[in-house]
């Protein structure tokens, strides 16, 4: 038999080694990026707050300012308004801590004599408050927990140096913007440049859309937890109410929740039963913005279909944690905005599955009562 008949045809053996080598590139692309995730995730929020400077930098261009300087001038109002407002709230939290632990041993006399009177459950409030005294068990927890004050303060460091970065790369991305546009477009033909800028200024669109729709939303939750912390006769309401409708929107998926921690402190502070009657509306406004108010809002500033835009925050949140769902909507609004821009569309044929609600009822008759 000739050899050369049973060979393998040399296109064949290109493909085997194309395919092959197509893998291992995948492969190592996806080991780095598992490994490099971190700063992925830091790199994509970086990109995020520069689109949402984007708009600031350029208005302060327009008044005579260099790029560089409004960006720095940006981030550092940003910046100063940040710490202001934790601080503030910082020694908010450290007054009411204190008067929690100056009412406690009334607040556990109260306790002890309302379970008595009411299901007959007694207990000795005196031991309960010699735990807090110097050698019990809350006092002995407190030392253990000050003992890790080293480890504390590592990842504090480290979130600062998280923080860091993220600002640097914000920085660049938005004080050289131009530079990057410039250098990206210059490897591309004048088609795809187009596209490429065409994208960016949707993302710099849509990124501001999803920013003023999340002041709405903290406007609103705002509004709602100021009035309730008013009826409760909390101390600082205005401020309480600031700081819950601010955390809970930009901090996603639980900023709610970790927001809500410091006005229950601050009722503890006052009386127990308040701080009660904060986690019930803390909760039940998490449901009301939840299900009515966030996919209305974010869907009309965002053009999204509410449940496109809780299914992009929680596909988001599971790929990339938090930082997932704070970029989820922007990213995935820009994409639909782009594609949209792209696909050709045609008129739909008059069908019953594509009719509206009143036209079916029209089809189907006057309803009949017996």
């Amino acid at each position: 038999m000739d050899q050369t008949s049973t060979s393998i045809p040399r296109w064949v053996r290109r493909s085997i080694l194309l395919w092959w080598g197509v893998l291992v590139v995948l492969w190592l692309l996806y080991v780095t990026a598992r490994e490099l995730r971190g700063l992925l995730v830091q790199i994509v929020l970086a990109l995020f707050i520069s689109f949402a400077l984007d708009p600031v930098v350029e208005r302060l261009g327009r008044r005579g300012l260099g790029r560089s300087a409004a960006t720095g001038l940006s981030l550092v109002a940003l910046f100063v308004a940040t710490v202001g407002f934790l601080a503030a709230m910082g020694t908010l939290v450290a007054n009411q801590l204190n008067d929690l632990v100056d009412n406690l041993p009334g607040y556990l006399d109260r306790a002890q004599i309302w379970l008595d009177g009411r299901f007959g459950i007694v207990f000795d409030a005196n031991d309960l408050q010699k735990q807090f005294e110097p050698g019990g068990q809350a006092s002995k927890f407190a030392a253990g927990l000050a003992g890790n004050l080293v480890s504390i303060g590592t990842t504090v460091l480290g979130l600062l140096f998280q923080t860091l970065t993220v600002t640097l790369f914000a920085y660049y991305f938005t004080a050289d913007g131009p530079r990057l546009r410039r250098s990206i477009c210059s490897v591309l033909p004048p088609g795809r440049q187009r596209n490429v800028l065409a994208v960016w200024e949707l993302a710099i669109t849509k990124t501001g859309a999803y920013i003023s729709s999340r002041f709405v939303l903290a406007v609103m939750s705002a509004v709602f937890h100021g009035v309730v912390f008013e009826l409760l006769r909390l101390p600082s309401a205005v401020a309480l109410a600031l700081w819950v409708g601010l955390i809970s929107q930009f901090i996603p998926t639980l900023g709610t929740y970790l927001a809500g921690v410091l006005p229950v402190v601050v009722a503890l502070g006052v009386e127990p039963s308040r701080a009660l009657w904060v986690i019930v509306a803390v909760v039940i406004y998490q449901q009301i913005e939840n299900y009515l108010l966030q996919p209305r809002v974010t869907g009309q500033s965002l053009n999204l279909h509410p449940a496109v835009a809780i299914g992009a925050v929680l596909a988001g949140t599971e790929l990339f944690g938090p930082a997932g769902a704070l970029v989820a909507l922007p990213v995935v609004a820009t994409g639909t905005a782009f594609l949209t821009a792209y696909i050709e569309r045609h008129d739909v044929i008059d069908d019953r599955l594509t009719a509206g609600l009143d036209r079916s009822r029209r089809e189907q008759g006057p309803e009949t009562h017996g």
